[in-house]
């Protein structure tokens, strides 16, 4: 097990060092001037000068592309100039919002999507089936902003059952005791039901938004791989042998259906953290989509670098943890690595 994780560790360290190259050489490219952005109209050319020696950004792109790589061996992303804070402290305040966003809207769409393609696949051909291409075909045709929008402008200003979009929790809630940073479970941790409650409400609809999103290639990647397994020979011994329909799904084909799906899983969950910047801002989230959203308008290079490097070691950590999970669902996978 030692040995697959170093073998797949070693391979993502080229792809992490041309993520941090690219990053930067893009960062330096974007329109605007960030000194001049950060100097005010009214400032005079001197002052823009000033600015600009004092952030580096008259060094030729090698001298700050070392300064910046050296510093980020030490752990140093840099400061974000709109906040005024270490960009690492930024985002891991910043993070867990997004990460639980994130998990409530990929749950809520297995919840859904994995019966759903189980039952298309089972009964292919019913009206379980055509609900499911629908379901499919709905999830990809509505862009994720326009389904916040919509999803707001029904529940909160017309039928006014969900609160205010205004962050993660209402006006009159307090947050609760920080130790994962995720409210949800924070508050159920220190009992607190009320937060709890406020904290649901508010994560209700951003969730919905982004299950919406992700219900497509999970119901049918899950119907896919469902027919696939229905059809082997595996399949038709164990009905042959008199085992229930509902051991015969359940037990052989559903397991052996999985390892496509949970490719599939780790590919929604990247796309979902894309899909979050969308969302963030729709609903006045406060996590890093919005965070990297305000540090582009700005020009403002460290949070970019930061958000983008975090995202690509994120995605990394993802690929790991699918390679892991193979080998739980089918030990022949682990075996051969």
């Amino acid at each position: 097990m030692l040995r697959l994780i170093g073998q797949r560790l070693m391979t993502t360290i080229p792809s992490v060092i041309g993520v941090i190259i690219v990053t930067f050489l893009l960062t330096r490219v974007l329109p605007g001037d960030t000194a001049a952005y950060f100097a005010g109209p009214a400032a005079s050319p001197e002052a823009i000068i000033e600015i600009r020696n004092k952030l580096g950004l008259d060094r030729p792109l090698p001298v700050q592309f070392v300064s910046y790589v050296t510093a980020l061996v030490k752990g140093d992303l840099g400061v974000s100039l709109t906040t005024g804070q270490a960009v690492t402290a930024d985002l891991a305040q910043r993070l867990p919002a997004s990460a639980e966003l994130t998990l409530a809207g990929l749950l809520l769409a297995m919840s859904v999507a994995l019966p759903l393609g189980v039952l298309a696949a089972v009964r292919q051909g019913s009206w379980i089936d055509h609900l499911c291409r629908i379901v499919a075909t709905a999830g990809v045709s509505l862009p994720v902003f326009f389904t916040g929008l919509l999803l707001v402008y029904v529940f909160y200003f017309i039928l006014g059952w969900a609160p205010a979009p205004l962050g993660r929790l209402d006006v009159f809630a307090s947050e609760p005791a920080r130790v994962t940073g995720l409210y949800l479970v924070d508050s159920l941790l220190a009992r607190d039901g009320e937060t709890f409650r406020a904290a649901l409400a508010q994560i209700a609809l951003p969730a919905i938004t982004l299950a919406i999103f992700s219900l497509a290639p999970i119901t049918r990647m899950t119907r896919a791989s469902m027919l696939a397994v229905l059809g082997a020979d595996f399949v038709r011994t164990a009905r042959a042998s008199g085992l229930s329909s509902r051991k015969v799904i359940g037990t052989y084909a559903f397991r052996n259906a999985m390892l496509p799906v949970v490719t599939t899983l780790g590919m929604v969950f990247s796309f979902l953290l894309g899909a979050n910047v969308l969302v963030e801002k729709v609903f006045a989230w406060p996590g890093v989509g919005s965070y990297a959203v305000e540090a582009l308008i700005a020009s403002d290079y460290a949070p970019i670098q930061g958000f983008v490097l975090t995202m690509a070691i994120l995605y990394v950590a993802l690929n790991l943890m699918i390679d892991l999970l193979y080998g739980v669902i089918d030990p022949r996978v682990r075996l051969e690595g």
